[in-house]
């Protein structure tokens, strides 16, 4: 059988949704995010396995928190465990060689030109750009810096030594907008009832401790074994990278208000992003893409580990067009007046309904 390059995730499309309030409070930088600057913001949900609920809890406890003002977003995050050691000090080498933490931002809901950021519990950082995610051939860009950033940690315990008290690390992390809005047609800040597309993630290494150290734990090969992935927002595939899977943040202005709900454009989107799956699949296993949607719709059946993945909804009327080397799959907006568009790159826009629109 041909190797699925992008398999259908095992979770259908359920992301969390989080409000993110108006900071009102002076901010300190310290790391510790229990203090009145973070009291008014709460805690997302308790980070899952990236594959899903339905994989075991995750073993140490870890959760966000978010706010904003008209220049920054503003991030603290708790990461509980008596596992806190790091080795990596050089900004932008392979972070996740260590424990860490990460914030993945998606500012305008299109799964491309979006931002990752990394840092482990001794404060180095990695942050980089990706014009286009990994599995449609892209590249990040290693280069890219986020102007302007500001992070600390705070540990309660010790760091690389197993023979103290340790308990938990936290991190604060500031973004500036101005630095995550460049790719944006008017380049600002968030308004109030918008929302970017965010996703955290904690790597957690499995150890033992050799000698008063902590050694990674290898199989009977003495091959390390492989880290956990512990996430805000499962993909339902071991790679963080499906932006469309990531969590909804909505900026506030008014702290008491809850009923934020994702649009309904979203959902059309995942029912385009299903047809992606499959036309991808197609590729892999019969060298060519389909403009059949009941091929589409079989591909599915057969190549997804979830059956709530595996139909199309009827109301909706999806368009496939195909060449030889690409594909465009489009469906109406819910007030119909644009057409959503998912490219074969994976991008996903959103035109208006004319002559040009596809």
């Amino acid at each position: 059988m041909s190797q699925i390059r992008i398999p259908i995730p095992a979770v259908d499309f359920q992301p969390p949704v989080y409000i993110c309030r108006r900071a009102t409070k002076p901010f300190h930088l310290d790391g510790n995010i229990n203090k009145p600057f973070w009291e008014d913001a709460p805690f997302t949900d308790a980070f899952l396995d990236i594959e899903g609920s339905h994989m075991p809890t995750p073993r140490f406890l870890t959760r966000a928190k978010m706010l904003w003002d008209d220049e920054n977003f503003y991030f603290g995050a708790q990461l509980d465990g008596n596992e806190i050691w790091g080795h990596v000090t050089k900004r932008d080498d392979i972070i996740f060689q260590d424990n860490d933490f990460e914030i993945f931002i998606d500012p305008d809901s299109d799964t491309a030109q979006y931002y990752e950021f990394e840092m482990n519990v001794l404060n180095t950082v990695w942050d980089l750009f990706l014009p286009v995610a990994y599995r449609d051939n892209g590249d990040a860009l290693n280069g890219y810096d986020i102007h302007g950033l500001q992070t600390a940690v705070h540990v309660e315990g010790s760091i690389n030594d197993p023979d103290a008290e340790n308990k938990t690390w936290s991190v604060e992390v500031v973004i500036p907008f101005a630095a995550i809005t460049e790719c944006l047609k008017d380049r600002r800040a968030p308004k109030d009832g918008e929302y970017y597309r965010i996703n955290f993630s904690r790597v957690q290494w499995k150890t033992d401790i050799i000698d008063h150290s902590y050694q990674k734990r290898t199989d009977e090969n003495g091959k390390i074994l492989p880290e956990d992935n512990w996430v805000w927002a499962p993909t339902g595939v071991i790679n963080i990278h499906y932006p469309e899977q990531w969590g909804f943040v909505f900026f506030s202005e008014d702290a008491a208000r809850s009923d934020y709900a994702i649009p309904e454009d979203e959902y059309r989107k995942w029912e385009l992003r299903k047809c992606y799956y499959a036309e991808q699949i197609l590729l892999d296993t019969k060298g060519s893409f389909s403009n059949d949607l009941n091929e589409l719709k079989e591909t599915l059946k057969a190549y997804a580990p979830n059956e709530a993945n595996v139909s199309l909804r009827g109301d909706l009327p999806i368009t496939v067009e195909t060449t030889s080397r690409t594909f465009l799959l489009s469906c109406p907006s819910a007030d119909d007046a644009y057409v959503l568009l998912l490219h074969s790159n994976g991008k996903v826009e959103r035109v208006l309904k004319g002559p040009a629109a596809v």
